[in-house]
């Protein structure tokens, strides 16, 4: 074999094994694509130094593709949401939650809309969105599509179909705040953070766009682990790395999630959503 060759077919080799050597993970893609690369990188620059292995982060084009890379394999841990943490394990023998943001027991959404349509805050959902043009998130974003649907349900006692003219799914909270702003779509529903986080930025104009009904509390994101992470790290790897993820302290990384610290989290955190999945049909 000519000697380039055999470099080059050294240096895949190596290449491949650093690779499979690598711990790593990814996240629902609820916010734009930079924001999530900036965030994850120093996460996993912390987690190679607790866990003393290269950890890589990994983005996804959308939350069905985080549940998928999991479930194939193609990363160990992933931030999810409440709903594709759900999907995720149930396709995914052996997995469990081991973390979540100390916000994310008392989670949120924002329903939100565009000046012209004319709705004030109120304590119910209006009966005012009749007619209406709606845009969720991801059509697997718990804070996005899951809970905002099902306490339009409860409330108004229809479907969405039956209450706004037309429906749209934006794929990211960002983009749902955009696209209500702009008056393509007259109300929305985003994950609360996302709107805290843009209006402190300026992104908002508040005489353009603004929260007309807060949902009530439930429980949302969370990191979820493969149960195959100590027959291939070694015994003991699971619980070091949720003590790496408990044991986070440093602001700036926490200020990028943004959460005020991670407490432990168990399956049954999140039988409250996967009802409610399974009640609207987005779980057989």
């Amino acid at each position: 074999m000519p000697r380039i060759l055999i470099i080059l077919a050294l240096t895949f080799s190596i290449s491949t094994f650093s690779l499979a050597q690598s711990f790593v993970f990814t996240a629902i893609p609820d916010n734009d694509e930079t924001r999530l690369i900036q965030r994850f990188s120093k996460v996993a620059d912390y987690l190679s130094e607790k866990l003393d292995v290269e950890v890589k982060y990994i983005p996804v084009k959308s939350y069905p593709a985080a549940v998928t890379a999991f479930r194939h394999k193609q990363v160990q841990l992933a931030w999810f949401g409440g709903l594709t943490g759900v999907q995720a394990r149930r396709l995914t023998p052996g997995a469990t939650a081991i973390a979540q943001g100390y916000e994310d027991k008392k989670f949120k959404s924002y329903f939100i809309a565009h000046s012209s349509a004319n709705l004030t805050k109120s304590e119910q959902l209006p009966q005012a969105l009749f007619g209406k043009t709606m845009i969720f998130g991801s059509k697997s974003s718990t804070s996005g599509r899951l809970m905002p649907e099902l306490f339009l349900r409860r409330q108004l006692q229809v479907t969405p179909d039956e209450i706004f003219s037309r429906i749209g799914f934006s794929g990211n909270h960002s983009r749902t705040i955009a696209l209500v702003q702009s008056g393509a779509y007259q109300v929305g529903a985003v994950n609360y953070q996302v709107w805290e986080q843009e209006l402190a930025e300026g992104k908002i104009d508040r005489s353009k766009v603004d929260i007309f009904w807060i949902t009530p509390e439930y429980p949302d994101y969370h990191w979820t682990v493969r149960g195959d992470l100590d027959r291939q790290w070694g015994k003991g790897f699971t619980k070091k790395l949720r003590r790496a993820l408990l044991e986070l302290k440093d602001p700036e990384l926490l200020a990028a999630f943004p959460r005020s610290s991670f407490i432990p989290a168990s399956d049954n955190d999140y039988d409250l959503l996967e009802v409610s999945a399974k009640a609207i049909g987005l779980l057989d």
